[in-house]
């Protein structure tokens, strides 16, 4: 792991801003996304109506609280969202990666830096335009108090690193595989399934619900919530969050480690 290239904090801000400035180039794609979002929403709203209006205690949040999970969810969606893995993959594959591997920065780091620089754009484009129109149509639930929006905050920004990380290592594996579309694929269900994006992981049934205990993803989209609506606080809270970000770090790590075995015998064709 080069710690150097994690310390060059000026060229890091230079590979956020190339994250944020190439996304202007699909801005127009972010008009139609606000109002994707918000159909998806509507559709779960109706669905989890029915669903509540057949038994009221079908999971451990009333309606409004899953109306608001679901929202919220589909929010921060917008916003840890990348596809940093489809373009490492592509870089692999045309050649292309060898003058990022030339530059004395981190690979990962810079990797990183450019989600994150994407995050912020897609922020001001998409999060909180979709945020403005759910919350004004739906009137959702604000966060259960300011220590939990904190809490919330804290969260979301490392579930942008988790996917990022993940979304690294599964790019990665494009070095010895002609073609990484099945597992981008695979990667997109299990993601959406076990971070709790299209149900809560509490309704989830047992062996599921203690699988997703070992996994990271829980904390891209569940964890994040349960802390915005308040059902995590206190000692329980902080506990969920340092977990979060101790899987930040250990997929961290084990992304440079998988890399560097991945490329220490590297061949580049094309480029």
């Amino acid at each position: 792991m080069n710690f150097a290239g994690w310390t060059n904090f000026p060229a890091l801000m230079e590979f956020g801003k190339i994250g944020f400035v190439n996304m202007l180039a699909f801005r127009l794609r972010y008009y139609t996304g606000i109002l994707t979002y918000f159909i998806n929403v509507t559709v779960y709203y109706f669905i989890w109506r029915a669903i509540y209006a057949s038994d009221p205690g079908f999971a451990d949040l009333s309606f409004e609280e899953m109306l608001t999970y679901v929202s919220v969810a589909w929010i921060i969606r917008s916003l840890y969202f990348n596809n940093i893995d489809v373009q490492i993959s592509q870089e692999i594959i045309e050649g292309k990666i060898t003058t990022a591997l030339l530059k004395p920065i981190d690979l990962q780091a810079a990797t990183l830096a450019r989600v994150l620089g994407e995050s912020i754009f897609r922020l001001v484009m998409l999060t909180i335009p979709s945020a403005f129109i759910l919350f004004a149509v739906y009137r959702l639930r604000l966060p259960a108090n300011l220590l939990a929006f904190a809490q919330f905050s804290l969260a979301l920004l490392a579930s942008i690193l988790l996917v990022g990380a993940i979304n690294f290592i599964v790019g990665g594996f494009a070095v010895k595989m002609k073609s990484i579309l099945g597992l981008l694929r695979a990667k997109f269900y299990v993601m959406d399934l076990l971070s709790g994006l299209i149900v809560p992981i509490s309704i989830f049934p047992a062996p599921f619900r203690e699988l997703s205990e070992f996994l990271p993803f829980q904390h891209i989209v569940y964890t994040p919530l349960m802390l915005y609506l308040g059902k995590l606080s206190g000692t329980e809270a902080w506990t969920a969050l340092g977990v979060t970000w101790v899987w930040v770090l250990a997929l961290i790590v084990s992304g440079s480690i998988f890399w560097n075995s991945m490329t220490k015998h590297m061949t580049i064709h094309g480029g």
